[in-house]
């Protein structure tokens, strides 16, 4: 039995396996008082069979501690290649699940990766959290844009929003349909950057006495870097940028994670847990300036195509990376082995200091949520 919060700690459901649910999310079942935490279930993903995502897992929690495999809630379909939950020929990410208070439907969205560049929406709906979910639309580019990391939210009247990268430029905030399946065409643009690594992605949005935040990454694949935090007093900004809520952090990588969604937790004052995935544990010795250099070479277009190789070698000599770290960052990437980090967030109200306020994530080697009013 578990009895605390240990970020970076192997998490193991009640029956000992590795929880399987990446990128994930949790949503809290007021009238069972039960918590559910789901996302992608890697279990197969060892970076060398063509497995991307082996559809979508959930797990449920009276106590927040301990996990019980609830098994899959989207399933994979292996044996249709043209599917977008193929798990060889399309890449699933982030499933975000909305309950709609009109239709009574569980809505949920991913994000597809296709292997022809492009990326596309998956929506689905279920009549129960933990399904069956059928398609209602595939291939879906919202605003006609190819969607990156996303995040989905419920304003206090009910509207629904989808927060999601715009490929490599920008931040999109798009209005929902009354049904939450589809865009309706209202949206504004936020924080544009010219390439990665420093577009934003992995928006995750919470409210925080009546304020907007959102909390993101920069670009570098599954390797870590800083997080930003930006706030609003309203869904469409302008947001102001408040800056790096792991200041402590030496190797701005937000302690080797990258946040996927805030939860609120219920019954407590100021408890909101950043909840993140470390997925590359084995390469947390390998520094941030030198994957970021790498990305930016890469994405730029200062460096010509087939000189990129000598540009990754000539970048590893100059961050003195040995030739087995170059080989494990160069390698498969085993994401079956990834980790989360669950961290409580900490507010700093306005001040002369911190004029719009602060978001900070302070590292703790285990935690409580008995701590907490």
């Amino acid at each position: 039995m578990n009895h605390s919060i240990r970020p970076g700690q192997p998490m193991l459901d009640t029956e000992g396996k590795r929880i399987q649910a990446h990128g994930g999310s949790i949503w809290y079942d007021k009238k069972e008082k039960v918590f559910y935490f789901y996302g992608e279930n890697k279990e197969f993903t060892d970076g060398k069979n063509g497995i991307w995502t082996w559809g979508v897992r959930a797990y449920r929690s009276k106590d927040f501690y301990n996990w019980e495999d609830c098994g899959l809630i989207v399933l994979p379909e292996p044996e249709d290649r043209t599917s977008s939950l193929n798990p060889y020929t399309a890449m699933l990410d982030r499933p975000h699940i909305l309950f709609n208070e009109k239709t009574g439907k569980f809505v949920c969205w991913c994000k597809i990766m296709n292997y022809d560049q492009t990326q596309t929406e998956l929506v689905l709906t279920s009549d129960s959290f933990l399904g069956p979910y059928t398609v209602v639309r595939d291939h879906l580019r919202p605003l006609g844009m190819d969607a990156g990391d996303f995040d989905l939210a419920i304003g206090e009247d009910g509207k629904g929003y989808y927060l999601f990268e715009k490929v490599h430029t920008e931040t999109i905030i798009a209005e929902l349909t009354d049904d939450y399946t589809d865009v309706n065409g209202k949206y504004s643009s936020h924080f544009p950057h010219p390439y990665p690594p420093y577009v934003r992605e992995a928006t995750a949005h919470f409210f925080y006495k009546n304020r907007h935040y959102l909390l993101t990454s920069g670009t570098t694949g599954y390797y870590p870097n800083p997080s930003e935090v930006a706030v609003s007093d309203n869904w469409h900004g302008p947001y102001t940028v408040l800056g790096d809520p792991c200041p402590e952090d030496r190797s701005q990588t937000s302690y080797h994670s990258q946040v996927s969604s805030v939860f609120r937790f219920p019954g407590k004052k100021n408890l909101y847990v950043a909840v993140a995935d470390r997925w590359v544990p084995d390469c947390m010795d390998i520094p941030y300036p030198f994957y970021a250099d790498y990305i930016e070479a890469m994405f730029s277009g200062k460096v010509p195509k087939e000189q990129l190789d000598a540009v990754y070698l000539d970048l590893a000599k100059k961050h003195g990376l040995s030739k087995e770290q170059f080989a494990r960052f160069s390698g498969p990437r085993n994401t079956s082995l990834a980790d989360y980090v669950w961290l409580p967030l900490r507010f700093e109200e306005p001040s002369e200091q911190y004029p719009d306020g602060m978001v900070f994530m302070d590292w703790k080697d285990e935690w409580k949520i008995e701590d907490f009013d």
